[in-house]
């Protein structure tokens, strides 16, 4: 049977003396070049068994190599770095791991691969646009991107909703608090004063959805983030009292666009609203599924007197309609990492169409992904204009 990285690792952190072992993990804390490994984690560490399991689970096991080389030569361990790039550093199976869970149906184990360290974003910013690249982007496309305001004068606000604890303890979201830390981080490094709740029903997540599009703030914004995280059906975001015999706890999706439509939400009239979605929108059997069909009524053709009801809106689901997301028990979903990692590295330079393009096409890596399939999606894209964050500006 192949060995794993979690093997190759072992041997090498058993070949190491006590001296040399210390020295790994001390430099292991205080890495340079990336995130590391916060010391209260390495002190949990008891032998190379150890070690070699937190490496795996923090750096995935196509990363904990390279990083282990890295430490290893810093220390003057060449040797043993040498061996392991020549025994570990190429086409190396995916190290199985017990107890990994999907987002909705926690009976079945998988493993997740890792894009962040738990700690990445107390060492990281998101890298800050330039002055001179705003001012080109500006000159040469200014009638086609979005106003951005000046900082100074600015009352950015997010909408940050994640439910975690359910009445139905199975339904548990292990590692959503991670997640719900690392969106809030990223917010926040974006500029965006963030407006957070925790474990609500459907009826309380839609009267805060509703609250916040009253907010006084956003007539002086130029955009706003709304995220949501929870279990979901296809079309609809599960409250934290939904269970088999009580299935009517769904917060429809499309009432989020509602409630920050035009007419509901006159101070973002005519400013991006960028809206993250984590949830599972299917996978199981015999649900029924609600329509984004035809309305009821036929749609007026409005005059120019007249704007826009639904204007300006982006969206970005964690998975496609009838399938599942993916979450880490202990250090959150696939899809938060990935769009907080790639808005940190290029939000200084991309708009959010651009932006999104670059987080779906992260799920098509069959490293991070292995056997199990997902894919995020745009939906209701309705921006006439390029937005761009500019962040720092």
């Amino acid at each position: 049977m192949a060995k794993s990285t979690k093997d190759y690792l072992e041997d090498t952190f058993n070949d190491l003396g006590t001296d040399e072992l210390k020295s790994f993990k001390n430099k292991l804390c205080d890495r340079k070049k990336g995130a590391g490994i916060r010391k209260a984690q390495l002190q949990k560490v008891a032998d190379a068994i150890d070690l070699a399991d937190l490496m795996v689970r923090t750096f995935t096991s196509t990363g904990a190599v390279p990083v282990a080389i890295e430490i290893l030569e810093a220390i003057g361990c060449n040797e043993p770095a040498a061996e392991l790039k020549e025994n570990a550093g190429h086409g190396l199976p995916v190290a199985q791991s017990r107890g990994d869970v999907v987002d909705y149906g926690a009976s079945q184990g998988l493993k997740v691969e890792l894009t962040l360290s738990d700690d990445w974003h107390e060492q990281l910013h998101v890298v800050l646009c330039s002055q001179q690249f705003k001012n080109q982007i500006i000159r040469e496309n200014g009638h086609e991107i979005y106003n951005v305001k000046e900082k100074y004068v600015r009352k950015r606000l997010a909408l940050l909703i994640n439910n975690i604890d359910f009445d139905d303890k199975a339904m548990t979201r292990r590692g959503a608090d991670r997640d719900e830390q690392n969106m809030e981080w990223l917010l926040k490094e974006l500029d965006y004063k963030v407006v957070k709740y925790r474990n609500l029903s459907a009826k309380d997540m839609e009267q805060a959805v509703m609250d916040f599009a009253r907010r006084e703030e956003h007539a002086h914004s130029d955009s706003t983030f709304v995220v949501i995280m929870s279990h979901g059906k296809r079309d609809a975001i599960l409250g934290v009292h939904y269970t088999a015999s009580n299935p009517s706890d769904t917060f429809p999706v499309d009432n989020v666009y509602r409630c920050l439509n035009t007419e509901k939400c006159p101070g973002l009239r005519d400013k991006p609203k960028v809206i993250l979605l984590q949830a599972c929108r299917g996978g199981d059997s015999g649900r029924l599924w609600a329509s984004d069909g035809e309305p009821d009524e036929p749609v007026k053709i409005e005059g120019d007197d007249f704007v826009h009801k639904e204007k300006d809106f982006i969206s970005l689901m964690s998975c496609t309609p009838d399938t599942k997301s993916y979450r880490h028990v202990e250090n959150g979903t696939f899809y938060v990492q990935n769009v907080v990692d790639v808005l940190m590295k290029h939000a200084h330079k991309d708009h959010i169409e651009e932006l999104f393009r670059k987080v779906i096409q992260r799920f098509e890596s069959t490293e991070m992904m292995g056997d199990y399939k997902q894919m995020a999606c745009k939906d209701r894209a309705s921006l006439p204009k390029l937005f761009y964050l500019f962040p720092g500006l």
